[in-house]
């Protein structure tokens, strides 16, 4: 059974923590301002005196406390500002084991980098009450669509178990360029591995990983259609980078082919890439489950 987490959510978000490694370092604080050299030596401190970095059994560690490595400190994270993201999740269904939720573009699963509050996580667990709440599955920030989560942890191995056996059906729904070279539906595999810079992934000569159904369902006009894509495989930005292996990146896709400079999100370009729909047999109910995304790609 896993440990107890010390300090309880807030505002939705679980805080962070961080092993304490050899060092040189005499008190906790020393350690703190040089492992973080962008936060401020004042915000440290404002926080230990507040008593919000705890050893793993919740006690409060203060300014002058002595540096002991091996253990684990919890801390909330703070951001200065954060991007208001201004689209909804839906939920789609609950009971005892899952919730499953229509999320939007751009809206990230869990807090990282430059999100907190506005991750589909925290929203959940706000709107919900539900502490325990957990992905039990990956989506890009970038892709909206269908997503499960787990409500209770006694059970949440056995919906995980799923994904890791390939037990789930899986339904995408793309808009990119017209593909005239290939009958559709088709089959594209490749060897997919970590590329650079660090957040995306290339193809490589090699056998294949990574596996994607591509079926066209629509011409919508002389440049754009719209494609049914199902992937038979789980690597990261799978489905985007076979598409633009393809020739056909789907559109708004500001990392493949090339990733493009950084800049703010352009809420009026959503990545066009929808999870539609998630189908499988219920490992606990023995139910056929099918839930399907109420949102459209619209040029």
């Amino acid at each position: 059974m896993a440990a107890k987490i010390p300090l309880p959510d807030r505002a939705g978000v679980a805080p962070s923590y961080l092993w304490l490694q050899k060092g040189h370092w005499n008190t906790l604080l020393e350690f703190l301002r040089e492992r973080f050299p962008d936060v401020p030596a004042q915000i440290w401190q404002r926080r230990l005196d507040a008593g919000e970095v705890v050893d793993d059994h919740g006690n409060p560690y203060t300014c002058s406390s002595v540096y002991r490595w091996g253990g684990r400190i919890f801390y909330y994270r703070e951001l200065e500002a954060e991007t208001t993201i201004p689209f909804a999740e839906l939920i789609l269904f609950q009971d005892e084991h899952l919730l499953v939720v229509d999320k939007p573009h751009f809206l990230p699963v869990t807090p990282s980098g430059r999100f907190l509050q506005q991750t589909l996580l925290a929203r959940l667990k706000n709107q919900t009450g539900l502490s325990d709440l957990s992905p039990v599955h990956r989506l890009d920030r970038e892709t909206a669509g269908v997503m499960l989560f787990s409500i209770n942890t006694t059970t949440r191995g056995t919906y995980q178990s799923l994904f890791q056996q390939r037990a789930v059906h899986k339904q995408y729904e793309a808009l990119a360029p017209d593909l005239s070279s290939y009958e559709s539906p088709f089959i594209y595999r490749s060897k997919m591995v970590e590329g650079t810079p660090f957040f995306r992934m290339q193809e490589i000569v090699g056998t294949a990983n990574s596996e994607t159904r591509i079926e066209l369902l629509q011409q919508i006009d002389a440049c754009t259609s719209r494609y049914r894509l199902e992937p038979l495989t789980g690597r990261k930005h799978q489905l985007r980078v076979h598409m633009a292996a393809l020739g056909i990146p789907i559109l708004n896709d500001d990392f493949y082919p090339q990733a493009l400079p950084c800049k703010a999100d352009d809420f009026s370009r959503p990545l066009q890439l929808l999870a539609r729909s998630i189908a499988f047999t219920d490992p606990i109910t023995g139910q056929e489950r099918c839930f399907s995304s109420q949102r459209q790609l619209m040029l």
